[in-house]
């Protein structure tokens, strides 16, 4: 049973790490700090501390909340994929990637800020991906042996669809492919299933 304490302290952690992606979003990363957080938040700097141990640590577990990134198990939520091929697990994560991201501008947001300005605290964020993508490269090969193509195929995807949603905020049309539109992602996710496929029989050979 959680005790009324808990219950304050989860809600305090979940009203912080809200604040922090309040604070990106208005400030970008050079206002970013425990002082502007906690003050956004309206709580004291020292639970900050208490909770989390230091920015580093706030931003490593924004970085893995579902408050900016989709967690492993969000994205996965539903599908059974034990039962399922490598390509059909593949093909179903990238639509449920795609369409999460979509729904997400304050994510890609952050994205793009990391990329033009890079610093220590994107460098956290980025360390938290890592982990992400570590875990879910071994969720879709289920009890298969990962491989460095494994690896590298689903991050070069990952990649693009990641650049092609960037794309998207101020680009209506990238290559022929309409990236602001249903359409448009719906003959993407057709040809990313034939990769899935395509991957999936790579690793077979």
């Amino acid at each position: 049973m959680v005790t009324k304490r808990g219950r304050n302290r989860q809600q305090t952690e979940t009203d912080i790490l809200a604040a922090v992606a309040r604070v990106l979003a208005r400030e970008g990363f050079t206002g970013i700090g425990v002082n502007a957080i906690a003050h956004e938040a309206n709580v004291d700097k020292v639970l900050i501390y208490r909770y989390f141990g230091g920015l580093p640590q706030l931003l490593e577990s924004f970085g893995l909340s579902g408050n900016f990134w989709p967690s492993v198990d969000q994205l996965l939520e539903g599908l059974e994929l034990e039962p399922l091929p490598p390509a059909q697990r593949l093909q179903l994560f990238f639509e449920r990637f795609i369409d999460v991201l979509r729904t997400r501008p304050l994510t890609l947001e952050i994205l793009a800020m990391e990329i033009t300005a890079p610093n220590e605290l994107t460098a956290t964020l980025d360390a938290a991906r890592e982990k992400w993508g570590q875990d879910l490269a071994q969720r879709l090969a289920g009890d298969r042996l990962i491989t460095s193509n494994w690896n590298i195929n689903i991050s070069l995807l990952v990649a693009g669809i990641q650049y092609l949603l960037l794309r998207a905020r101020k680009t209506a049309v990238f290559s022929g492919m309409a990236i602001q539109e249903d359409d448009g992602w719906m003959e993407i996710k057709k040809s990313l299933a034939w990769l899935c496929a395509r991957m999936a029989h790579q690793e077979e050979e």
